[in-house]
């Protein structure tokens, strides 16, 4: 048997020994990301469902960083809907513009990611049990600061959030979360259609740049 039939036969193992709970909270998170995707304030409301479930899951596999990741999109995602339908800066449909990143708001995605990474993998190192406290306080951090810019519908938290995915992908791999490896690669793919549907969306505006 090759190396890469071993993998799927793993793989496969993996999958059909998922939990119910994990196959819903995926669910859940397609959902969140199909209609954040399409600019659907009805996102937050899967996202907090599937958040809700996820954080069961993680307990289990002692990703702790990511627990406090999810504890965050959980308030952030509370913020953002609220702030989603905010007046009265909120335009003609009743929502927020989409906008890019001011230059204040880009020292707080700096701030929040590289404070978030050695404030996480320092907690990780020297007060859990985590056996990849690098990799989990990497992806959490950068996961922090593009659901801080999603919040605030700016573009780039695309980029932010796929770089989280993009390490997170091998990390629940790694940890036996077949369907939340899945569920991250598919959030990596829609991430970059959410990238160019905004992006079609700002072009159109008059407004480009955040004056906040």
């Amino acid at each position: 048997m090759t190396d890469l039939n071993i993998f799927f036969q793993s793989f496969y193992q993996q999958l059909v020994a998922s939990s119910p709970i994990e196959l819903i909270g995926v669910l859940f998170g397609i959902l969140q990301v199909w209609f954040a995707k399409a600019n659907k304030s009805i996102h937050y409301l899967f996202g907090l469902l599937s958040i809700t479930l996820t954080l069961f899951i993680l307990f289990e596999v002692k990703l702790y960083a990511e627990i406090i990741l999810n504890l965050y999109y959980f308030v952030m995602s509370i913020y953002g809907w609220w702030y989603w339908f905010k007046k009265p800066a909120a335009n003609s449909n009743g929502q927020q513009p989409i906008a890019y990143a001011s230059r204040i708001e880009w020292a707080t995605v700096a701030a929040i990611c590289v404070v978030g990474y050695f404030l996480l993998y320092t907690v990780l190192q020297n007060f859990t049990d985590s056996d990849v406290p690098a990799a989990d306080a990497f992806v959490a951090s950068f996961a922090w600061a593009g659901m801080w810019l999603l919040a605030r519908r700016r573009m780039e938290n695309w980029i932010l959030l796929n770089i989280s995915n993009f390490v997170a992908i091998p990390l629940l791999y790694h940890k036996g979360l077949v369907l939340y490896t899945l569920l991250t690669i598919f959030l990596f793919v829609m991430a970059i259609f959410g990238y160019l549907n905004w992006r079609k969306i700002i072009r159109g505006k008059a407004y480009i740049f955040s004056k906040d």
